[in-house]
């Protein structure tokens, strides 16, 4: 692991979720999810600490606090993510609920289930870092790994900046982008292990 990562561990979680929830603050995709602005940042945590505890999660903090990555590493027989009840997702949610049903209806058929992979579920650095490299260190960091494992990668990109980072990491499009009805564009994306 490069000098500037470390592994998040369970004494983390409260920074890992407030670098998360500052970088995505204006995401298209976030403020799609969670349109009220005053409730953004509590329904934003709530959603980080609900990926937090996939027992498949593996959780990557830059040594001084300002970027994370959050990877599954998920096998052929897990999904990326149980469908919960449209209740759960109401109580949990509240109008973000169907919100958050439409985005994994939408990106469930691209998410490959044949063979072992990581999904980076998100990346994110906070605004004052945002072009400093944090990114392409995180990246660098956990896909040499999966190179050395044979270990492929798959990840659902939101913006086209973000896109086109890990296309200069050696990801390609997975057809074309998805859409949930009224949402903003994702990129599906995948990565074969390099030799």
């Amino acid at each position: 692991m490069h000098a500037a990562l470390r592994r998040a561990t369970r004494a983390d979680h409260d920074e890992v979720v407030d670098v998360l929830t500052e970088a995505f603050a204006e995401d298209p995709l976030a403020s799609w999810l969670f349109p009220a602005a005053a409730e953004r940042h509590r329904l934003q945590s709530r959603f980080y600490r609900h990926q937090l505890a996939h027992p498949a999660a593996e959780v990557y903090l830059t040594d001084r606090g300002k970027g994370v990555a959050l990877w599954h590493a998920l096998s052929p027989a897990e999904p990326a993510e149980d469908e919960a009840p449209e209740s759960d997702l109401e109580a949990a949610f509240g109008d973000s609920g169907p919100r958050l049903r439409a985005l994994g209806r939408a990106l469930a058929p691209r998410h490959p289930v044949d063979r072992p992979h990581l999904y980076l579920f998100c990346m994110g650095v906070v605004g004052s870092r945002r072009g400093s490299g944090l990114g392409s260190a995180m990246l660098r960091d956990r896909l040499e790994r999966a190179d050395a494992e044979g270990v492929a990668a798959y990840l659902e990109a939101s913006s086209p900046r973000s896109r086109a980072l890990y296309l200069r990491h050696g990801f390609t499009d997975l057809d074309g982008p998805v859409r949930p009805a009224g949402g903003p564009s994702l990129w599906p994306m995948w990565r074969e292990p390099q030799p």
